[in-house]
């Protein structure tokens, strides 16, 4: 029998149902807008589109690791690899680059090549404090947790705030031990 090998990012992307895009890109349009008029303040938006993102994402993980046939990863380096060429093809249909790794190999950034949520997007005056994309933070952080991996996630550059790119920031806060239900006798 054959070894079973990773499928790539395009492989996984091409035989995923999907939604339209545009239906996609204004749903989640319309998710924020809601979220603007029901809690009023830019900061708390912040807050409760990263918690979307986070409940998404450590539900998530079961349907990458199910079909991407993805090893466990060796070290956080891998793990981000991983992220940007095969989990945000397969859910989103893009890739990132990752960059900026620091000496300890802790921290690096990924910059999305493309970001569909965008698509249609003008930030008004009053909302220049919203990250309108902190749903894709939330949804790494979440993912990174439910492999054991507990991580602070923040946007660096976003193109609606006038930057020149999409840059996330992934920082390994600790590799949680993994916990078995039960003890072997003793």
């Amino acid at each position: 029998m054959a070894p079973v090998v990773p499928r790539s990012g395009d492989a996984i992307f091409a035989n995923v149902e999907r939604v339209n895009a545009e239906l996609f890109t204004l749903t989640y349009g319309a998710i924020v807008r809601q979220l603007l008029t029901d809690l009023e303040e830019v900061d708390e938006v912040n807050k409760q589109l990263d918690q979307m993102g986070y409940n998404i994402g450590i539900r998530h993980i079961d349907e990458f690791l199910a079909k991407s046939n993805v090893s466990r990863c060796v070290d956080f380096k891998e793990t981000a690899e991983v992220i940007a060429k095969v989990g945000l093809k397969m859910f989103l249909g893009i890739t990132a680059t990752v960059t900026n790794w620091d000496v300890e190999g802790t921290t690096c950034s990924l910059i999305l090549e493309d970001n569909p949520l965008v698509d249609f997007v003008e930030l008004p005056d009053t909302c220049q404090g919203l990250y309108y994309c902190n749903i894709l933070s939330g949804v790494v952080r979440g993912a990174l947790e439910m492999v054991s991996m507990k991580t602070e996630v923040t946007w660096l550059r976003d193109m609606l705030r006038g930057d020149d790119a999409f840059e996330l920031q992934l920082k390994l806060l600790k590799q949680v031990p993994e916990e078995y239900p039960y003890k072997d006798d003793e």
